[in-house]
């Protein structure tokens, strides 16, 4: 919002995105403000780090009183985590996931349809994860 001096909604997720993706090794709340600036509060910091975890952007491992933090798959494969964790969310709060996969497969351009044959070709019924982890 200009002159409020607050982001854009998902600004400061990519902010701490790239602060951690940049990092050469978990951080915790402290450090990652301290990477921003300090212009936030603790608290706000936390909650977006908490935010991404639950969206299964970051990994989280205990550290005393705290918590640190660290991308949970390589950079360049961030995007791709996220919106297949979105995808996988969605299809778990339908009531009818083969309607919602068959509308989804439907709705396909001819190379994506190919992509995704071509996928589920190269990987195993047993490979593939069931349901969230």
């Amino acid at each position: 919002m200009p002159g409020t001096g607050r982001r854009d909604a998902g600004t400061l997720e990519r902010e701490i995105l790239a602060v951690l993706g940049a990092a050469d090794r978990p951080m915790t709340p402290a450090e990652v403000l301290t990477e921003l600036g300090n212009s936030l509060a603790y608290t706000t910091v936390m909650t977006t780090l908490a935010r991404l975890h639950s969206k299964g952007a970051l990994a989280r491992e205990p550290a005393g009183r705290t918590n640190m933090y660290r991308l949970a798959v390589e950079p360049d494969a961030l995007d791709a985590a996220l919106t297949a964790r979105r995808m996988t969310r969605l299809l778990e709060a339908g009531s009818d996931r083969a309607a919602a996969l068959a509308r989804f497969v439907a709705e396909l351009g001819p190379e994506d349809e190919q992509l995704l044959i071509d996928l589920l070709a190269s990987h195993p019924p047993t490979s593939r994860p069931q349901g969230r982890q």
